[in-house]
């Protein structure tokens, strides 16, 4: 009896394993994600500066697949960010909206039975943009017709997930994003292009379910 209830003791200080991330899960993600844009471009029309965007903040939405315990594939996806374009000195001119699913391929630290799983991905992203349009201070300044070119590029991240119990989980991540778009428009009675990159990072929190 005493044999038994020592092993009881022992048994209750061992911390529970919480078999995280393992081969053949399906892991679902969902939490907010805030795009920042690091735009960069040449002088607009030679005098008017460079393109700047807003940041903006979404819900997030990625679905993962675990192909071994520690080699998986992620599709991020959300609903569209909405960003705000200006020039320096202009203040917002115009807005775009944009959606930047990327497919990323992931390595997973640890072993499958530690809570604390980080990872680092790399993969490919498109970026689509819609809608964009100059508002009255642009059109005020001579502006039409603004379209921006949709964009493949490169993209990579960094995460963690602390596993809860055997199916949640809340997760950290960060992602890198090669976004290079032509931003053109009509001024002067000619068609212009300036070529513009806007290499965003993006921030996401997330609580995630594991099938």
């Amino acid at each position: 009896m005493k044999a038994a209830y020592w092993a009881l003791i022992a048994a209750a200080m061992v911390p529970a394993v919480a078999n995280a991330n393992q081969a053949g899960d399906v892991i679902v993600r969902a939490g907010v994600a805030t795009v920042r844009p690091s735009t960069n471009s040449p002088s607009v029309l030679g005098s008017l500066g460079s393109f700047h965007a807003s940041n903006n903040t979404q819900m997030g939405l990625t679905l993962g697949y675990m192909w071994t315990d520690n080699i998986g594939t992620e599709l991020l996806a959300a609903t569209p960010f909405r960003h705000k374009i200006g020039l320096n000195g202009m203040g917002t001119l115009a807005t775009s909206r944009q959606l930047p699913p990327a497919l990323m391929a992931q390595y997973y630290f640890r072993s499958k039975e530690d809570k604390i799983r980080p990872y680092l991905g790399a993969g490919v992203n498109y970026t689509y943009f819609y809608n964009s349009h100059f508002n009255q201070t642009g059109r005020d300044a001579g502006l039409s017709d603004l379209s921006m070119k949709h964009s493949w590029g490169f993209a990579a991240q960094a995460g963690v997930d602390y596993n809860i119990d055997p199916d949640w989980l809340v997760n950290a991540s960060v992602w890198w994003m090669d976004i290079d778009t032509d931003v053109s428009f009509n001024a002067g009675g000619e068609r212009h292009t300036v070529s513009t990159q806007l290499n965003p990072w993006v921030f996401m929190f997330s609580v995630g379910y594991k099938f």
